[in-house]
């Protein structure tokens, strides 16, 4: 081994030492530093116990108009499809004929009026 191969050699052995010999102490004050950030927290929580959280407040999104204007036609069609589900149709149904039976015989009798009487008899 020649001076300069030896001299590398050792200057790089000796680095890595170092290296990882200042990564193992800033390893080791991070791991003391929250242990103790921990433990300060717990004492201080014994002492003077944290306030409780406000509970979350409320905060409605506005709606857009395309949404509201869903809502009033989903409001519209379910008020229609109420009433139609509440109607009796059967005494919809006979009122209808009754209806269109006493318009029938109406006309009749406003033509039966109106027609001439033969003459001659």
């Amino acid at each position: 081994m020649g001076f300069t191969s030896g001299l590398i050699g050792g200057f790089t052995v000796t680095a890595s030492l170092l290296y990882l010999s200042v990564a193992i102490h800033q390893q080791n004050r991070l791991r003391q530093s929250a242990s103790l950030r921990q433990q300060a927290l717990v004492l201080t929580n014994i002492v003077e116990p944290l306030p409780v959280a406000p509970p979350p407040t409320s905060r409605e999104a506005r709606t857009s108009i395309v949404e509201q204007a869903k809502d009033r036609w989903n409001a519209d069609v379910e008020r229609t499809v109420r009433w139609v589900a509440s109607v009796d149709w059967n005494d919809r149904a006979a009122e209808g004929f009754k209806n269109i039976v006493a318009l029938g015989k109406r006309g009749f009798d406003k033509a039966k009026d109106e027609v001439p009487k033969p003459s001659g008899s």
